[in-house]
């Protein structure tokens, strides 16, 4: 006890951080968020009005709540979504579904796969070769996962009813032995406004950059989430395409992130997420935020 204590004199946030984990669901959500941003942010949120995108973020998780939006970010149920937009010719293919780990048989897997959770973004397996697994610790991690909920962690709406599940899908390549590259098109009010690029990701060499809607490197960083790259990456051959889909997919969406990955000249879904970063990642120069804070128009009622 006393040197929880002590803690809390030391780092006078960390009050906030026990009173999160201790009252999560008794917490309203308004106030649970306004205490997640000051953690995380170390800074007050302005709800009336939000100005920067991550206060717009925050705004919007209280105040932009479909029903539909469930089924967006269910990992599995959006390919039914994003098949019938676009096409079955972007959705990676699903190998199998699963309610816990128990039900998992490895044995029917084939030699490369990937297992994630359906309902966040962590407990995610990638096995390059089954021979090398080790199917306890990949278990041990997609439980991790299984136990966790954007809503209660964030209060991101969407995630609210959605059953955790794990789904098994096609081991994708890049080719050449490097890594997939990560394309996230930041759309607002259904244009394309952005890209977030990653390289390395799930490595020690994580990077991340941003492009502009012409495919301009920019000089947006977010040090926290992943250092900028040194380089220039060529636009995408297929990069026209990629925005075209990505406005049709949130076409009358308030704001929303679509997830790409280009092998071989085809694109391939990834997944929408309506709250980057959980609206809780700062700019380095708090002038970006500002700007696409701008880009988001909110609804009038």
């Amino acid at each position: 006890m006393s040197s929880i204590i002590k803690k809390i004199y030391k780092e006078p946030n960390y009050s906030l951080y026990l009173l999160m984990k201790l009252f999560a669901r008794q917490i309203s959500d308004e106030r649970f968020i306004r205490w997640k941003y000051r953690l995380k942010m170390h800074q007050s949120l302005h709800l009336d009005p939000p100005k920067t995108f991550n206060e717009k973020l925050q705004w919007l998780k209280l105040h932009d709540q479909h029903p539909e939006y469930s089924q967006f970010v269910d990992k599995y149920e959006v390919k039914k979504y994003v098949a019938q937009i676009i096409g079955e010719q972007h959705i990676i293919p699903t190998l199998a579904l699963f309610n816990s780990v128990e039900e998992i048989d490895f044995a029917k897997l084939p030699l490369q796969f990937v297992l994630k959770c359906t309902h966040n973004s962590g407990g995610i397996v990638i096995c390059k070769d089954k021979k090398m697994l080790n199917a306890d610790k990949a278990k041990r991690k997609l439980n991790r996962g299984l136990s966790k909920n954007p809503f209660w962690t964030n209060r991101e709406y969407p995630y609210k009813s959605v059953k955790p599940r794990i789904i098994a899908e096609q081991y994708m390549e890049q080719g050449g032995g490097e890594s997939l590259r990560d394309y996230k098109v930041l759309c607002f009010n259904g244009k394309a406004k952005l890209i977030e690029l990653h390289l390395n990701r799930y490595t020690d060499h994580h990077t991340q950059d941003f492009y502009d809607a012409e495919w301009n490197k920019t000089t947006i960083s977010q040090g926290g989430y992943g250092a900028t790259s040194d380089i220039v990456v060529p636009r995408p051959e297929n990069f026209d395409e990629m925005i075209q889909l990505s406005e049709l997919l949130t076409k009358d969406m308030v704001h929303c992130r679509v997830d790409w990955y280009s092998i071989k000249g085809q694109l391939y879904f990834g997944e929408l997420t309506f709250f980057d970063g959980g609206g809780l990642n700062p700019f380095d120069d708090s002038n970006d935020d500002l700007m696409l804070g701008e880009w988001i128009k909110l609804p009038t009622n």
